[in-house]
């Protein structure tokens, strides 16, 4: 059953919210524990951090894109073939986060002061596939609802750090 759309709103609250959840969620827990998955086969804080990171990266330069470019062609990329060009697994995660808060803070810039129909302004995507229209809206939607799920993650995974 697909999720009811997110209104510019809660799309906004979600997106401004995520960094400073996810630093309330790791206050206070050593390095240490941050870059430790709770077992192998999982991610640990700061491997989620990481893929947060890379998707805001490709999502959030999409919106952008949208924003300051009329109708583009954009080429898909996969936030987890994209990590692979970055350093962010293996960062100190306060530096990590504070980055992304900033880019966070940057992107809201952008979006947050757009009318609303500058919500669905949109962008010719290819290369996953069938060539698809994609707004502003639908990748800030995507992005809301990845990293709500994410940000649930951590604080699982901090949950069994902390017993």
């Amino acid at each position: 059953m697909p999720s009811r759309p997110l209104t510019i709103e809660q799309v906004l609250s979600l997106l401004a919210e995520t960094p400073p959840r996810i630093a309330a969620l790791t206050a206070g827990l050593a390095p240490t524990l941050l870059h430790t998955a709770p077992d192998h086969d999982e991610w640990s804080v700061n491997d989620v951090l990481a893929h947060l990171r890379a998707c805001a990266d490709i999502w959030g330069n999409c919106m952008v894109a949208i924003v300051v470019e009329d109708m583009p062609t954009l080429r898909a990329v996969n936030p987890n073939t994209w990590i692979k060009s970055t350093d962010y697994r293996e960062l100190d995660f306060e530096p990590s986060l504070r980055s992304f808060a900033t880019q966070r803070a940057n992107l809201l810039a952008i979006v947050e002061p757009l009318p609303h129909d500058g919500w669905s302004r949109g962008a010719t995507v290819t290369g996953a596939g069938k060539v698809l229209e994609r707004t502003v809206l639908f990748y800030a939607q995507w992005l809301a609802r990845h990293e709500r799920q994410h940000v649930k993650q951590v604080g699982r995974i901090v949950n069994t750090m902390r017993i």
